[in-house]
């Protein structure tokens, strides 16, 4: 573990908390300045689009790719951020090694937000992402589904709608740190001192996206009850270091005995969402290559 480069990290996001008492507004300025600094990687062409969403509207995207990227390849990546935060800003660096590391092309889908948008809103916009997707010439085995925290929670559950809703299923889930057990019933809820994700900002999250509602529904979450049976091939990445952790360990085993193909590796020492430290953490960089090379051993291109 690149102990050095996490120790620096951490110091420079002690010297620069999140305000006291902060309106979402404020959050997500914070949040977009603490994370739209880190340099992109070399030679990524950007293309901004505006998608349906899940409402009858519109929402913006960014698809990155490198030149050797194959177009008929595509990594759908839904932020982290409680549901609350995050942008496309805030991801786009990340957003910038996965297409290194994958040979996709990757969409940063930029979801509506709460508590102006509560539930289902976000998972509404993500599978309305990936119907784009298929509308627009994407083959379902050519596509992955990918997110951090509330996004790798967006991944997932995008993939039991759509095999609810009868639509081809992805090629592959790829989820960083997912955001699951939102009843906090977990051991590592309890256990772990989280220097980033705290006990009053997962109710914070709650508050503002199920408001009065279950935090255990299907709607909002696939972790407790949802039928996980037939879903594609599944790699959970997580933190040993992190409120979270017990979220992927557990979802890994349940999708397991649902006969899923499915992997859970704990990064030893590794905190909340630490892809979003690429490139200056060695184990970004790391993680976003593993994601990488399990997508592109599993998508497929159809014949022409």
């Amino acid at each position: 573990m690149s102990a050095q480069q996490l120790q620096a990290i951490l110091q420079m996001a002690a010297q620069n908390p999140p305000p006291a008492q902060p309106t979402p507004a404020q959050l997500r300025a914070w949040f977009d300045a603490s994370n739209s600094q880190m340099p992109l990687a070399q030679g990524l062409p950007i293309q901004t689009l505006r998608i349906p969403n899940g409402a009858g509207g519109t929402m913006a995207a960014e698809l990155l790719s490198t030149p050797q990227a194959d177009p008929r390849r595509l990594i759908m990546y839904y932020h982290a951020g409680g549901f609350v935060f995050g942008s496309l800003a805030s991801h786009r660096a990340l957003c910038s090694y996965l297409a290194q590391f994958s040979g996709a092309q990757v969409l940063n889908v930029d979801y509506r937000l709460a508590p102006e948008h509560p539930a289902p809103a976000a998972h509404d916009d993500a599978l309305a992402a990936y119907q784009w997707a298929l509308a627009n010439g994407y083959a379902a085995s050519a596509i992955a589904l990918m997110g951090d925290s509330a996004g790798g929670n967006l991944a997932l559950s995008t993939a039991v709608r759509a095999r609810n809703q009868g639509l081809p299923l992805p090629a592959a889930i790829v989820a960083l740190s997912p955001a699951l057990d939102l009843a906090s019933e977990g051991e590592s809820h309890h256990t772990v001192d989280d220097p980033f994700i705290t006990r009053e900002l997962m109710g914070f999250f709650n508050a503002m996206y199920v408001p009065d509602g279950d935090v255990r529904s299907p709607t909002v979450t696939p972790f407790y009850s949802a039928d996980l049976q037939g879903l594609p091939p599944v790699q959970l990445q997580v933190g040993g270091w992190e409120r979270l952790r017990d979220d992927s360990v557990v979802m890994a085993a349940r999708l397991k005995a649902a006969g899923v193909e499915a992997e859970c590796t704990v990064w030893d020492g590794m905190v909340h969402c630490w892809q979003l430290f690429a490139p200056v953490l060695d184990e970004a960089l790391a993680s976003l290559e593993q994601a990488g090379r399990f997508i592109a051993a599993r998508q497929r291109i159809a014949a022409a």
